[in-house]
């Protein structure tokens, strides 16, 4: 299967395009974010990586066609789980925060949580591919982000925020001027997920508290997340105020307790040599 196939994508105007993997049908399947900026293009998320999106990103001519490029195409990895870093490998420029560098550049699928099946994948995207085989490839990142970095686009510019809870490494990048806040798996409109290696409740709890701080501050109008829709402020407001309210209670803790034990258990089992 080309390239070309295996994603399709919708224009969102400004520069900014939607992504995703058509075979991937999977609450799992991520949003992958391409903003055409004047000085820099930056790709957010990257999908599983099984067929080349710089190829389809170039087949669609989604950058314009430009014979003097700016700068390589940097792709951002929100976090390092596996749905949104499975194809970091195949560009030039990576870029993820500090706290998961490791992971991906020892090609810790432990620590990348991977974890695909077959039913998963709908049309195979090549002839003999099994889930089972599925890895995310090791890759070095060449920016290493920190909070409060800014990625200069030339007409927009957006800021990391570190924003651990799901993963010790998860960032939003925020565009200030244009109030969009990329969101990664921070937050989405679904059930946030606590309970996965190196996830950590208080340190979510945190970061909801500065995503309402956000709204309160009127600083985002439009998330754009790594997963399902996107959605508004009052809804983000919403979603981070629920979780802060419900994370501490007892039945929570519990559940989340069980679910990170379940899941330490599988992941180990499918990813044994990562998981040294």
């Amino acid at each position: 299967m080309s390239a070309t196939e295996w994603y399709a994508h919708k224009s969102l105007g400004d520069g900014l395009f939607w992504i995703q993997e058509r075979f991937y049908q999977s609450e799992n399947r991520a949003n992958i974010w391409l903003i055409r900026g004047t000085h820099q293009d930056v790709v957010i998320d990257t999908g599983l990586g099984l067929r080349s999106l710089p190829d389809y990103i170039n087949a669609k001519a989604l950058l314009g066609d430009d014979p003097q490029r700016k700068n390589p195409l940097l792709a951002i990895a929100t976090h390092a789980h596996f749905d949104h870093s499975g194809g970091l490998h195949q560009f030039q420029q990576v870029g993820v925060h500090s706290a998961e560098v490791d992971a991906l550049a020892n090609g810790d699928n432990f620590e990348t949580v991977t974890w695909l099946s077959d039913r998963e994948i709908v049309q195979s995207p090549s002839p003999g591919w099994r889930a089972r085989h599925y890895k995310v490839k090791a890759v070095q990142p060449t920016h290493i982000l920190q909070e409060g970095d800014v990625i200069n686009l030339g007409d927009r510019q957006l800021t990391v925020l570190h924003m651990p809870g799901h993963s010790r490494g998860s960032i939003c990048l925020h565009d200030r001027e244009n109030k969009l806040l990329f969101s990664g798996d921070v937050v989405y409109d679904g059930a946030m997920i606590d309970w996965l290696p190196y996830s950590h409740v208080s340190d979510y709890i945190g970061s909801c508290e500065r995503l309402v701080g956000l709204v309160d501050s009127e600083q985002v109008d439009q998330v754009l997340p790594g997963h399902y829709n996107t959605f508004g402020a009052k809804r983000l407001h919403r979603i981070a105020s629920t979780y802060i309210n419900r994370a501490g209670t007892c039945p929570a803790r519990f559940s989340t307790f069980a679910w990170r034990t379940l899941a330490g258990v599988a992941l180990r089992a499918s990813n044994p040599r990562s998981a040294c």
